[in-house]
């Protein structure tokens, strides 16, 4: 039996055919381009996580000793050594990666769905995951009262939702809590995005800062993320900073979707916000009602996003060809 082929070998073999700059998921989707997955024979369910592993490992352990080097940190970019020739190309190469960084976004905007056709995956989600166990309702911004530019800018969120105790509690149960003034139900707020990189972090990371005020948890919700080990650093600092909470979606197996960064959990509403959302926007009036009608009669019947069945699910994603982009 002949030796197996390596990741290690892979890196290598993409870069003495690709004589660039490249990150680590820019290394792997050359190797599928190139058919090297097929000589692995097996890599897992993060292959691309497998090649920025082996790269900085050997980074780090051999230094300048290292079959590869580092040329860029924002986003992580990795060039063979040998091909080093002189510092001048690796710059115009490094400057070359930056522009077509800046052009991430445009690549967003050529798929064949929206952000909001999204909205269903995380709806599904939230509702069958334990720590969320929620109903969520899409508000439309553009449904929202008219008022001069900028005045409402980042403060709707996406999706808006609640979790009903009804389910885990008894009635007695719940009786006492509102006795204690003590309250079970949780509300969340969501901002959702296609993708999260170094192009839009900061702003789409704020934005979720910003109409989150009013709820018990905001997340910010991608389903596609710079796999680069900075990047994620950089979301769970400013995570830590802020409490807003990061969830990368699996279209293939929602199931299977990350809370890559836990939310900070708010004991107090903001009230305000909450009262100018409900003001401005028909839908967030309708939810917070919804929510009081739900209450009173102890069940969740109100209209809410549709929870797709599995089979409907698949159908979807699908007809909006969400599994073909990424």
């Amino acid at each position: 039996m002949g030796k197996q082929y390596t990741f290690f070998e892979l890196i290598i073999d993409v870069f003495k055919n690709n004589p660039n700059p490249m990150s680590a998921d820019e290394v792997w989707e050359k190797a599928l381009e190139m058919k090297l997955d097929k000589k692995l024979g097996t890599f897992g369910k993060t292959p691309s996580a497998t090649v920025g592993a082996r790269l900085y490992v050997d980074i780090k352990e051999k230094g300048d000793q290292s079959t590869f080097i580092q040329v860029s940190k924002r986003p992580a970019r990795f060039l063979l050594r040998s091909m080093n020739l002189n510092q001048q190309l690796v710059k115009s190469q490094v400057e070359k990666v930056k522009q077509q960084d800046e052009n991430i976004l445009l690549r967003g905007q050529e798929k064949n769905f929206d952000e909001r056709d999204l909205h269903p995956l995380l709806a599904k989600y939230v509702y069958e995951h334990p720590h969320f166990r929620c109903y969520v309702k899409t508000i439309h911004q553009e449904c929202s009262t008219r008022r001069p530019k900028g005045t409402n800018e980042w403060l709707h969120p996406d999706l808006v939702g609640v979790y009903f105790p009804f389910g885990d509690y008894l009635k007695k149960t719940i009786e006492l809590q509102r006795s204690l003034n003590v309250n079970s139900l949780k509300l969340f707020s969501f901002e959702m995005k296609k993708h999260l990189d170094y192009g839009n972090l900061r702003q789409c990371f704020f934005q979720a800062v910003s109409n989150s005020s009013w709820a018990n948890e905001g997340y910010l919700v991608c389903l596609k993320m710079n796999s680069d080990p900075d990047f994620k650093n950089e979301i769970q600092r400013l995570s830590n900073a802020f409490g807003i909470g990061i969830i990368k979606l699996n279209a293939e197996d929602i199931t299977d979707s990350e809370i890559i960064c836990q939310a900070r959990y708010n004991e107090s509403i903001d009230w305000d916000t909450l009262d100018r959302l409900a003001e401005d926007s028909p839908e967030f009036n309708d939810f917070v009602t919804d929510i009081t009608e739900d209450i009173a009669v102890k069940k969740a019947k109100s209209n809410y996003d549709e929870i797709l069945s599995d089979e409907k699910f698949v159908a979807y994603l699908k007809e909006k060809k969400i599994l073909s982009v990424f």
